[in-house]
């Protein structure tokens, strides 16, 4: 079971280190090294939202943008095969391709 935690659009995977006695969470989906930690769940949540508000503040006054999960912008390199069994699925749900591939991947991600 992975545990996460979502806040304005960001998740962060959330584990426990058993050595220290503490919940360690880092967010995923972007290149910058965030991350918090508490010792309880509701300490841990408000951790995690003042490490999302800091990065996007820490980020403004530098002048770099913060980095987004995902651009909503996905290209996949699959085999013709692969590629051909899709255009025909997609045909015979009656959807382009890229609305299919949209929905398989979101009962995908969320069937985890």
């Amino acid at each position: 079971m992975i545990n996460t935690m979502t806040y304005k659009d960001y998740t962060a995977r959330i584990e426990f280190d058993d050595r220290d006695m503490l919940f360690v969470g880092r967010l995923l989906g972007i290149r910058d090294m965030v991350s918090f930690h508490a010792d309880n769940v509701p300490e841990l949540r408000a951790a995690f939202e003042e490490a999302v508000d800091d990065y996007i503040e820490t980020c403004a006054k530098i002048g770099k943008p913060a980095e987004k999960p995902a651009s909503g912008k996905l290209m996949l390199r699959v085999p013709p095969e692969v590629h051909g069994a899709a255009l025909v699925a997609a045909q015979a749900a009656g959807t382009s391709l890229n609305q299919w591939a949209a929905k398989v991947l979101a009962q995908a991600a969320h069937a985890r």
